[in-house]
């Protein structure tokens, strides 16, 4: 079977609006989360968020299409285009049979909801024919895939996932399998969002999701610790561009690791509360794929959303699954750094999960002061200089959806 290798990266995130930015904020302990600014959130429970900062579409796109999409879009694109550039691959008419074979899947969990929800309002306020033309096509989710491949003559394999918060990840392991049955070369993937409007932030508030700790935003979100209360909303995208090894070697790409296994599975359980057993099915089918032992996984960059049930269901299953070598291998969360990018979660962090690799350095969960006991797996809470052979990547979404990826040093 055809092998699939990481050859560029690009991030927008609350760190910063590129991937050397944003690693070095990782590691350096940073914290990402504030008020809000987007919009008045003063009368809401939840008044924090990670936003992105400092960020122009038009920086990114022609003036006239950065006007006219969401920002999730523009996020997209902005570290598409980071990762191919880091690739140094140009696709044109001129090579068009390369074109061909170069394809994208740009996850997304909500896609365009506050330009969606603005000219829901602009409806209801001034009428139907001053709605945007363009809001269809400036909110679909697709169009993160399609506004990408305009842009850079990706004429190959052309779609979304939409799977809540794991969308990312599932964009990146099935366009690792486009690559490896064949149906193209290269492969733009990973995840983007840009949600953070009135509408998001009271729905989740209200369901109580959200960590409410407003007078300290850069504590509130807290993966594994006894102190957490719920996740904090953050923005980005993080893009990884893969490559089929042999095409990679050719043109003496600088490579980062292999994609060598990939899993998802369903939970079947309830539409938000997630299981244990669905995410250790998962890991063990990505460890199938990859023709892998427990073992021979030395990190584990986790979900770790600072709720609840979730960070005690995903520790549970990590033991499940690894047995005595949970107590091995390192397991992080950066969400605590960055919040939670929902759809766009599992391309930046496989974006920091390579970045490991590469820097043979485990990024922190920064925050974690009390371990919860029942989250029973050693986590990093400052930068862990290790060998990282491999590492695992999980992400789980509403409706039981999993996902989970391993890269591999080669």
């Amino acid at each position: 079977m055809r092998r699939v290798v990481v050859t560029g990266l690009g991030a927008v995130s609350p760190l910063g609006l590129d991937v050397a930015s944003t690693w070095e904020a990782i590691l350096a302990g940073k914290c990402g989360i504030e008020k809000i600014t987007h919009f008045d959130a003063s009368q809401f429970g939840a008044q924090i968020a990670g936003e992105v900062k400092g960020f122009e579409a038009s920086d990114w796109l022609p003036a006239k299409e950065a006007r006219r999409f969401d920002r999730f879009i523009a996020y997209a694109c902005a570290a598409g285009m980071q990762a191919l550039d880091d690739a140094q691959l140009t696709f044109s008419e001129e090579n068009e049979e390369e074109a061909n074979r170069a394809g994208c899947i740009i996850g997304s969990g909500i896609g365009g909801l506050d330009m969606l929800c603005s000219n829901y309002r602009t409806l209801i306020e001034r009428g139907p024919r001053r709605v945007s033309p363009f809001m269809i096509p400036g909110t679909i989710i697709n169009l993160a895939s399609g506004e990408l491949s305009i842009l850079r003559h990706l004429k190959g394999p052309n779609l979304t996932t939409v799977t809540a918060c794991a969308s990312g990840l599932h964009a990146i392991g099935e366009a690792a399998w486009i690559i490896r049955r064949g149906d193209a070369d290269v492969m733009v993937a990973g995840g983007a969002e840009g949600a953070l409007c009135e509408d998001t932030l009271a729905g989740f508030d209200n369901m109580h999701a959200l960590s409410r700790m407003n007078d300290d935003p850069q504590h509130a979100s807290r993966p594994f610790d006894k102190g957490r209360n719920g996740f904090v909303i953050g923005e980005g995208a993080g893009v990884l561009v893969l490559e089929e090894y042999e095409h990679a070697v050719a043109r003496g790409a600088k490579i980062y690791c292999e994609v060598a296994g990939y899993g998802l599975t369903g939970d079947a359980f309830h539409i938000t509360t997630p299981s244990t057993d669905g995410p250790a099915r998962c890991m063990k089918m990505a460890l199938k794929h990859a023709d892998m032992t427990p073992e021979n996984i030395d990190y584990v960059n986790a979900h770790g959303t600072s709720t609840g049930v979730g960070d005690v269901n995903e520790s549970k299953a990590v033991r499940e699954v690894f047995g005595d070598h949970t107590d091995a291998m390192w397991v992080s969360s950066t969400k605590g750094a960055t919040g939670h990018l929902l759809g766009g979660a599992g391309g930046l962090e496989s974006v920091l999960t390579v970045k490991a690799i590469e820097t043979q350095t485990v990024p922190p969960t920064i925050n974690l002061v009390d371990q919860e006991p029942e989250c029973c797996v050693k986590v990093a809470v400052k930068p862990e200089h290790c060998e990282i052979r491999a590492a695992m990547k999980n992400n789980f979404g509403f409706g039981g959806t999993n996902a989970t990826v391993i890269y591999k040093r080669i």
